[in-house]
Formats: C-alpha cells, structure tokens, sequence
C-alpha cells in the first residue's frame, strides 16, 4: 500500500523546490461545542496562498521560509490571526468563536463556501449549514433540506406528494444521496410530504449539480452529501421541538473525557392518532419515525474513529384493505488518520439498506422486497504544495437486489408462495483528482475516474428468440414480451456481464477581476443501477435492477458554462450557468408495463436515449438584517427511445417527447427579515411549469366498450404550480442565567390555497354519462405551529 501511495503521488505531484517551504497543518472547530468546521478558510495575510478545510475540519497549507499572518475564518464567527515564524513544519490546531457582537443584529444565511467562490474552478455547487436551512419557511412545523435545495436554480420536484427531486431535466434515480456517505435509497417520508434528514442531526448539506468531482460517481446527475453533526465534545445538550403533526428530541454530549462525543437524535409524527377523533378515519394509520446515531473517539492527534447510523421507517395503513411500510437503514465506520503534514485519509466500511412491504388483506397476501449493500472506500487528500492538491482513492459496492416475493397471508388465500429472483453485482472504482492553480487568474480541477460493473450469477438467465426480449407486433401496431426459448445458468458470483468505463472531469475559472470570473466544466458518469418506474411520480414501491447482458449502464455528458459576480462588499452575488447533458441507454417502458411482481423486466423496457439544456440564474443577499436569493430557470428536458433489437418506430414513433420532469420555467424567490430580537419572518414564492402527462384526445366503441384513444406520450401538461409559504419566530425574553432556549415557529404553506393539482384523470360521469376530468391536489393551505428548544 505505500508503494502504491508512493507511486500516485510521484506521478501527479509538480515537485517544486522544496528547499526553503514549510507546512502548516491542523484541524478548525467550533469553540462552543467541538464540531470540526467544513469549508473554513484558512489563509496567509496579504497573499494568494490558501485553503478550506476538508469534511473533518482539516487544513494544510505550505509557503516559503519567512514571517506571516496566518488567518482563519468562517462566516458568523470571530477571525483568527496569529503569527507565525515559519521556519519548520507546523501542527496548529484553532476554535473559532461565534462573533455574538453581530449576530443580534444581522443574519447570516451564507457562509464563505455557501456564497459564490470568484477563484475556485468548482461550479455548479451550492452548500447549505443547516442554520440557514432553518431560516426558510416551512411545512407543518419541520425544516425540510429536500424543500429547501428545490428553491435552487436547476432542483424541481414532481409536485406534492412526490418522492426525491430532479436536478436539470434528470430522473430521481440518477441523484446519488448521501448521508455520512451511506446510501440512501429513498430520501422522502409520508410519500414526499418530509424527508428523512432531521434538521437536528445534520451538520451541513453539499449538493453538486454538475461539476461532480471525481471521488463521486454511479449517479449521472448529481450529489447530494449530507454530513451528521458529530456530537457536542464540551457539554451535554439536548434539542428539540413539539409540533402539530411530529416532534424530536436530539441529545449529544463528551465522552471519554473530552476525547469523543455521541449524538442520538430520534423524530417521529402523529397525526394517525387524530384519525380516531373520526369515525370514517378511525381504522387508517399514517406515521413515520427515524433514528440518527454518531459517535466518534481520538485516539491521538492523528487517528480518529466515527461511528454512525440511521434508522427509518414510514407505515401505512388504509382501515382492513392494505397496508404499507417501508424505510432506509444504513451504518458506517470511519477511521480518519493523518500521515503527516500533508496527507490525510479516510478509510470507511459502510452498510445501506432499503425495504418495502405490502399487503393486501382483500386477496390475503404480502408482498416483501428489498436492496441493501456493503460499501467499502479509502479516500485520500495530498496537498502537495501552495499551487496544487491532490485527491485519490479506491471504492467497492457489493449490491443484493430482491425484486420481492409474495406470500399468502392465510390459509384460504388464492395466492400461492411466489419468489422473483434475486440479482447480485458488484461496483468498483478508483480516481483521481487535482486542483491546481495554473497562475494569479487560472484556476484548473481536473480528475479521472475508472468504473468497473459485474452482473453476478446466481439465478437463471431467460433466452429469447432472436435474442430479442421485446418485440414489434406490426400488426397490432404495438410492443409486447419476446419468446421465451430457454434459460442459461450461472453460478453464484460468475460473471454474467461486465462494464467498465473512464470517466474524465474537468472544471476551470478564470479570474476577470477581484469580484468576477468566468468558469466552464465538462463531466462524464457512469451510472449502473436503475429505478424502474412506470409511473409519474416515484412510489415507495419501485423495483432497483442493476445493468446486464439486457439492460445497459446509463451514460452521461455534461457540459457547462458560468459567469460568477460579486457585488456590495461581497454580501450580494450573481451567477448565471447554461448547461447542455445527454445521457445514453436511458430505460423507458412499453405502453401497458407492469413491473411489480414482473421476474423478466427485460420483456416490457427499451434502452433510449435522453437530453437537457438550460439557462440558470441566481441572486443572493447574504448578510443583513434582510437576506434571501431569487432563482430562475430556462430549460428543456427530453428522451427519445428507438425500437432498437426489438424492430419497430420506437416510444413516440421514435420522435422526441418531454421527460416528465421536464420544466421550461422555474423560479422561487425566498427572504428573511430580523425585525427584532425577538421576531423574525421569512417567505418564500414558487412557480414552475406544469408537469408534462399523457391525455386521451378521442375514444371510440368497440363491442359495446368505449376505448379512450391517447396523444402523444407527455405532450400535454398539468396546470402550472405556484405557492407562497411564510413563517414566523418568535424567541421570548429569557434572564442571562438561565441555559434554556426557546422559540415558537409559526408557518403557512400555501397562503392562498392554491389547489395545485397532483394529477388529472378522465372517465364518465355516473349520473349523465358525459366525460368528465377530475382533479386531484393534496395540500391546500396548512397552517403549523412548532415550540423548539435547547438548554
């Protein structure tokens, strides 16, 4: 292994004349409760030589022999300058304290990462403390990260009642959502009303919507990293909140005297307990819980161990008709060790897993299925001198995929055992990434990443006549399930199909002045495993499948182009980004797909292709009594899927239609004012563009039946969906001695009761016999009230 360090950083480190440089290294964290600070700059006075520090707070920074002024800084806290005489390597560890003398005044919702970096050639990145999260309106009392990245230039949903969300024009599956670098399959509860971060575990949220760095892959549209707090290492404290529909409780402290610290943070909703106020609701259940774990422990200055979990699950129940549960769970060990002065690692063993139950208690069965995964990687960080910094390491995804079985519930059912089989795979990969500053003005990150997939046997593989498992009925003028002829067998962990890929990255800036620069990037990704979803919105229910001898990875390329402004001291900035993706083998589905309980879903998709372009603004005020962004986006999102093996003019006659996330305009515009010490209130507005359906335009008599005949796949569109959401804080007076902290938080979503529609279905009237349509919205005007706490 250190042969092979060695060799990675001979080949990519620019040997400058070390003679006279020195190296300052350490760790940032927060005086008040020992957190380690993400993104903290650290810098020498009066130069271009500097530094943010990593995930775990560390920073390292290398100049010639001399004299200097060594600054740390992070928005909403008091700087640090200390003097150094650097004549030999250094480990200087600081704690940044909250600049109090300011924050009675103004509030901050950026800090120096969160605001547009002129000089960096990263783009295409927003990153959020969950500070400024909490600021935003929100929705039955809860802060919400999945609603509050949808205020971003580029970052939609499906509408309410929708899981996950859509980056540029992409698919909920192609998000790869972390959570301390687990897995997390499903990021939504109660059917997308909240999602599964709790606001009182999390420490920051990271989300890449281009520009992906090389150390990330097998998603091909963005990240979205959400790190945990680690736990408070000075004191025990406890936080939470009591609200209408949930309340949580989180509690953190030191342990091992000082040396580590734990946090547990628990969460659950109530609202099916008001069912039984009504007789028609009394025997339906709706809730969700989770539970969010972490410790960690110094061993010495150069070793620490993290230890973290989470556990969700959502259940619901509709009277005696069927039941539905499903959640995540994940666990993580990190070890951080620092070699010396310049290279940091991170080794972490992590586990995901994500499952889903129904039952049916009419036909008297269950239906079970699940994936989980184990997930190996060793991340490391050389920062080789003032001009450049090397990131590499090594990956592996051992993957499980039960596409469900389905068993009797009783002895009268009808329905017999069955099992679909399982599929296995295993995912790999290694990068490696760099940022070099070329000159005073030229920024450059550049990396490459090498994918390797194995589709493992284990369950048989169905053959076709004509290996073609989907054909063209010419007749029939439609798409059906191939021949079967046979099944080939292998063997547990036999390769059944092999992919590989390189995935070249590249960013960079250029400077225009000290408030300007102009940035572009170009990423290529890979991605292996697939949702399947024939629906519009995600459900709970849909099936994950890995890529095989039928399906093919998806792969993407994206290409991008930005203008960066500073304005007023650097407390307002503009940015514009245009961006252009294509992603090959897209999967879509035949017209009448049923994937559930299907054991050959090669028989009812067909590979495509997909494409997204669009135009991004954004305009923040990040310091003031008054602060917020105004967002707007100009885009287009389509797929084309060809017949292919399978003969035939394809999805559409083979022509372009919209995705169904396509939005042509997206625009919010979120604002918080402190008018008080005691009051502060925050709005937020938001229009997008209808989503893109499939109407009947006609219907005809056959035997006696009316047949409704339809358009063109999603070329009509629901009505447009706007809302406004505004709150209030309200933090009474408390004495000066007293630990406990309290505010109540007053909110309405959807002020004007806008009743947005969630979907748009034809049929007959019962009475007259006349067609009809028939709206359906799930929110109205809520209004919610929160007591949060802290002592």
């Amino acid at each position: 292994m250190r042969k092979l360090l060695f060799l990675v950083l001979v080949l990519f480190t620019v040997l400058l004349s070390a003679q006279d440089k020195f190296t300052v290294n350490g760790i940032i964290k927060d005086a008040e409760n020992g957190e380690t600070i993400f993104g903290a700059s650290v810098y020498f006075k009066n130069s271009n030589t500097g530094v943010l520090t990593n995930e775990y707070g560390f920073y390292s920074i290398t100049a010639t022999k001399g004299t200097y002024s060594l600054v740390v800084s992070y928005m909403g806290f008091s700087n640090i300058v200390y003097e150094i005489d650097l004549d030999k390597d250094l480990k200087l560890d600081f704690e940044l304290v909250e600049s109090t003398n300011k924050l009675d005044e103004v509030i901050v919702v950026a800090d120096e990462t969160e605001r547009v970096n002129i000089k960096t050639p990263q783009m295409s990145v927003f990153k959020l403390k969950i500070a400024t999260i909490k600021n935003m309106p929100v929705v039955f009392g809860e802060v919400d990260i999945l609603k509050s990245i949808q205020l971003l230039p580029g970052v939609t949903n499906n509408g309410e009642g929708s899981n996950g969300f859509n980056v540029r024009g992409g698919a909920v599956d192609q998000n790869l959502v972390l959570l301390d670098e687990a897995i997390i399959y499903s990021a939504s509860h109660l059917f997308g009303f909240f999602s599964v971060f709790n606001a009182d575990a999390i420490k920051d949220v990271k989300l890449f919507k281009g520009s992906i760095p090389a150390r990330y892959g097998g998603r091909v549209s963005s990240v979205l990293d959400v790190r945990q707090k680690e736990g408070n290492s000075k004191k025990y404290q406890f936080t939470g909140g009591i609200g209408s529909i949930s309340s949580r409780l989180a509690i953190e402290g030191p342990v091992f005297k000082e040396k580590g610290s734990f946090l547990v943070a628990g969460r659950g909703s109530y609202m099916h307990l008001f069912f039984k106020l009504s007789e028609e609701l009394k025997d339906n259940v709706l809730y969700f819980y989770d539970l969010n774990l972490k410790s960690n422990y110094e061993i010495n200055e150069n070793n620490r161990l993290y230890l973290s979990g989470y556990f969700g699950r959502d259940v619901f129940k509709f009277g005696k008709s069927f039941s539905n549960s499903y959640g995540n769970s994940s666990g993580n060990v990190r070890w951080n060790h620092i070699f010396n002065e310049k290279l940091f690692s991170n080794l972490s063993l992590i586990y995901s897993k994500y499952d889903y139950q129904l039952g049916i208690n009419a036909l008297e069965f269950d239906w079970n299925a699940n994936i989980n995964n184990f997930n190996f990687k060793y991340d490391l960080q050389y920062y080789a001198n003032d001009k450049l910094n090397i990131d590499f390491g090594i990956s592996g995804i051992y993957y499980n995929f039960n596409p469900g079985e389905i068993s009797p519930t009783s002895e009268t059912s009808s329905i017999n055992f069955f099992k679909l089989d399982k599929k296995k795979a295993f995912e790999g990969g290694a990068y490696v990434n760099a940022e070099q500053k070329i000159s005073t003005r030229f920024n450059l990150q550049y990396g490459l990443r090498f994918s390797y997939f194995s589709r493992l046997g284990g369950e048989p593989l169905t053959i076709y006549k004509n290996d073609q498992p989907v054909v063209y009925n010419k007749k029939m003028g439609i798409y059906e399930s191939g021949t079967p002829i046979g099944q080939e067998e292998y063997n547990n962990g036999e390769s059944m199909k092999i992919f590989n890929n390189f995935e070249p990255r590249l960013a960079l800036s250029f400077q225009l002045n000290e408030l300007s620069s102009l940035k572009a990037s170009y990423s290529r990704i890979a991605q292996y495993i697939h949702l399947l979803s024939n629906t519009t919105n995600v459900t709970p229910l849909d099936v994950w499948t890995p890529s095989g001898i039928y399906v093919d990875p998806q792969l993407s390329n994206q290409y991008a182009l930005g203008y960066f402004k500073d304005f007023n001291n650097r407390f307002l900035n503009f940015s514009v980004e245009a961006y252009y993706k294509t992603i090959d083998n897209r999967i879509d589905y035949i017209d009448g797909a049923n994937l559930i309980g299907n054991n050959n879903i090669e028989t009812v998709i067909l590979n495509g292709e997909a494409r997204a372009y669009g135009l991004e603004f954004l305009l923040q005020k990040t310091y003031g009594k008054f602060t917020g962004m105004m967002a707007y986006t100009l885009s287009k999102s389509e797929q084309r899927t060809l017949g292919g093996n399978a003969g035939g003019p394809g999805i559409n006659n083979g022509d372009w239609y919209n995705t169904a996330y396509d939005r042509t305009h997206d625009f919010s515009v979120t604002g918080a004012y402190k008018f008080t010490n005691k009051w502060m209130f925050s709005a937020n507005f938001v229009f997008q563009t209808g989503r893109p359906v499939t109407y009947p335009n006609g219907q005809y008599t056959y035997e006696g039946m009316s047949i409704s005949s339809y358009a063109e796949r999603n070329a009509s569109r629901l009505p447009a969906y706007h809302r406004l959401d505004v709150s209030a804080i309200f933090k009474p007076n408390r004495k000066p001695l007293n630990k406990w902290k309290g505010e109540f938080v007053f909110g309405i979503y959807n002020v004007y009761n806008r009743m947005n529609a969630a979907s748009i279905t034809f049929g007959q009237n019962r009475e007259t016999g006349q067609n009809e349509a028939t709206r359906t919205a799930i929110f109205g005007i809520v209004p919610s009230v929160t007591y949060n706490f802290k002592f």
